[in-house]
């Protein structure tokens, strides 16, 4: 019968668990760096790289010429409103005063201010052909701008014509990048999760265990979590696909495991009951007892019998008589815990 597992040996194997978790928490960190720089690898693409230099040169000298050209116009527009403004008061003003005159020679009744009434006239005339010109030039400025407009919206249409083409070829350029840099990730990610499960079935019961548990642990948080942000709309493909391997390559291991599991459950009922209890471990077969079940097939056993001294599933022995005190104990056991004396069967491999 093998000798259980102390107290000391537990404490020291829950520090190397905690030893592979901190190593697994190391080497995530290290992952998620080495995943989060890869971009920087490739070189940032922006739209002027792929505009046409010579087209969106003139376009953009044009645009700035007709923008500098509407300012200037508006500023003038600005000064001939002002000057039409003053015009238009001074022509007002010449009626107004106009006006209180022929009402003054009405009353009078005096020919002699016929030539003032012609100069008068005259005067108001020119006012309001002042006037008129400054409208006009003031037209001939909106004439000027609406030109002015018209050509530049064409330029920022071709401008917009211009970006939207190199919109689409930086867009196509970025997903060609896109595909290099999750190639990238993967091409790091994927080998650590197959080496993960090549070491978790070839080292994972050496003495270097806790470094396998953490390495797989890392390498799958890596593949499965930190890869997530930057998968690209079609990465989700290999991630699940990738999922998909992993859990068929997982149950199928475990469907085989459990297989050749009652294989040797079978085949170990056949065998004597002595040598079968020397494959149990003390502690796993007192631990399965406390759970009222078989140590050798885990089958539930009535525990408050106490005639119940073998299994009635297997056969193997549950109970014995201590030789020296007749106490009831465990045949897995290798003291009693009544007179402290040894088991038959660690008294006769002793002996």
């Amino acid at each position: 019968m093998r000798s259980g597992v102390s107290l000391s040996e537990r404490s020291f194997t829950f520090v190397l668990w905690l030893v592979a978790l901190a190593f697994a928490g190391f080497l995530i960190g290290l992952g998620s760096l080495v995943v989060g720089d890869l971009p920087e690898v490739e070189h940032r693409y922006t739209l002027e790289q792929f505009l046409d230099p010579g087209k969106s040169e003139a376009t953009t000298t044009a645009l700035k010429q007709v923008r500098r050209a509407r300012n200037d116009t508006q500023a003038q527009t600005d000064q001939v409103q002002l000057a039409l403004d003053a015009a238009r008061a001074a022509s007002a003003a010449a009626r107004e005063t106009f006006a209180n005159w022929l009402k003054t020679r009405d009353s009078t009744q005096r020919v002699d201010q016929d030539p003032d009434l012609i100069a008068r006239t005259r005067q108001l005339d020119a006012l309001k052909a002042a006037e008129r010109s400054v409208e006009e030039k003031l037209e001939g400025l909106a004439q000027a701008d609406l030109g002015l407009a018209q050509t530049e919206a064409a330029l920022m249409a071709d401008d917009s014509a211009q970006r939207g083409e190199a919109q689409e070829s930086l867009q196509a350029s970025q997903r060609t990048q896109e595909l290099r840099v999750f190639g990238y990730r993967l091409a790091v990610t994927l080998p650590l999760l197959v080496l993960a499960g090549w070491l978790l079935l070839k080292r994972r019961k050496t003495r270097n265990w806790p470094f396998v548990w953490g390495f797989a642990l890392a390498a799958a948080f890596a593949f499965f979590v930190e890869l997530v942000p930057y998968l690209p709309s079609y990465g989700g493909y290999v991630h699940y696909g990738v999922g998909v391997v992993v859990t068929l390559v997982a149950g199928r291991a475990a469907i085989n495991a459990l297989y050749a599991y009652r294989e040797r459950q079978r085949m170990a009922e056949a065998r004597p009951d002595v040598e079968r209890r020397t494959e149990i471990a003390t502690d796993q077969a007192l631990l399965r007892l406390a759970k009222k079940v078989c140590p050798g097939c885990e089958r539930p056993v009535d525990m408050a019998s106490p005639d119940a001294n073998f299994c009635p599933h297997c056969g193997i022995g549950l109970f014995e008589r201590c030789p020296t005190c007749a106490h009831r104990k465990s045949t897995f056991e290798r003291f009693c815990s009544a007179c402290g004396s040894r088991a038959r069967e660690a008294a006769a491999i002793q002996a």
